[in-house]
């Protein structure tokens, strides 16, 4: 069993993952700031492997105290979404860029980052054109290019490893509206429409259940030593009306009407081939008809908008 840093441990994918790496027998140091006044992680505190450090990622002291007594870092810490880092550019580029870079530099080579990443990198491509680990990438975003370059520095060294992640979707104890399928999921059920613009951008997605065991996956696994993965669901490539007719599925009372005129101002469009984490012999357990039912489910009792990164 290993050591184990998770940066943002307390987040959207963090508290999912860190009971999990508690169940897996791994002593698991968290390091969160509790921007979100979230307490995620509360049900785990019981548990004698886990350890809260409540501090920022910026903090480089900090960072290296805890870098250096763990044998697996796993930085989940970032300000996530256009949005998010377009309303602080500044906190946006220390955050996800320089505080990232921080970790890899103090990291030894006998350390391993897992890293999740984005298959945003991909932006717009060519309609037809499926995206694979080796495909140029065109990041839009600052949030995407901030993670290209980290992925990098990360690559440098050999047990690192990268998963390029889908839109994540699910339910979580740290929950996240501002992420497109719970975004849709929710307006499905509380205000019953919703209007499309540039209904058939396409997008690829994935459970954060799967995210979680993939990370997982990378801490116990050398197959994932010094590799970039896609990762998401191959079946899941889907446009937004693709998305809003499945979840017309579970919410018949669900309309969509697809804007004639004006632009996303998320101009993504890409499909993406995850058939090198496939080939690995990871299989995923959640599937996107499973999630929605999920989301239908327990979005019904959150009647606010506050689980958001904005």
């Amino acid at each position: 069993m290993a050591k184990v840093l998770v940066t943002g441990g307390a987040g959207y994918i963090g508290s999912i993952l860190v009971p999990d790496l508690l169940t897996d027998g791994h002593e698991v140091t968290v390091l969160d700031n509790f921007m979100y006044k979230q307490n995620s992680l509360a049900s785990s505190c019981i548990h004698p492997n886990l350890k809260l450090v409540v501090g920022d990622i910026r903090d480089k002291a900090l960072v290296k105290s805890l870098v250096g007594v763990n044998e697996v870092i796993i930085p989940l810490a970032a300000i996530v979404g256009a949005p998010a880092c377009n309303r602080d550019a500044t906190a946006a580029e220390s955050v996800n860029l320089d505080a990232a870079l921080n970790i890899i530099s103090i990291a030894s080579k006998n350390q391993k980052i897992v890293m999740p990443t984005t298959n945003s990198a991909y932006g717009t491509t060519n309609p037809g054109e499926i995206s694979t680990e080796t495909s140029p990438l065109n990041p839009i975003s600052s949030y995407a290019k901030h993670k290209v370059e980290v992925e990098a520095a990360l690559m440098e060294k050999p047990l690192n490893v990268s998963f390029r992640l889908a839109t994540v979707f699910g339910m979580s104890p740290r929950m996240r509206l501002d992420l497109l399928v719970n975004d849709l999921c929710y307006r499905a059920i509380h205000e019953r429409s919703v209007v499309l613009f540039e209904a058939d951008f396409i997008r690829n997605y994935v459970h954060v259940r799967d995210v979680s065991r993939v990370l997982r996956w990378a801490v116990d696994s050398d197959m994932a030593t010094g590799e970039i993965f896609n990762f998401g669901l191959s079946e899941a490539n889907l446009s937004k009306r693709m998305l809003c007719e499945a979840i017309q599925r579970h919410v018949p009372s669900f309309v969509f009407v697809e804007a004639e005129f004006g632009k996303d101002p998320d101009q993504r469009n890409y499909i993406v081939s995850n058939n090198k984490i496939e080939e690995a012999g990871f299989t995923f357990h959640h599937n996107l008809d499973q999630g929605l039912g999920e989301l239908i489910k327990g979005l019904g009792a959150l009647n606010n908008r506050q689980y958001g990164n904005i």
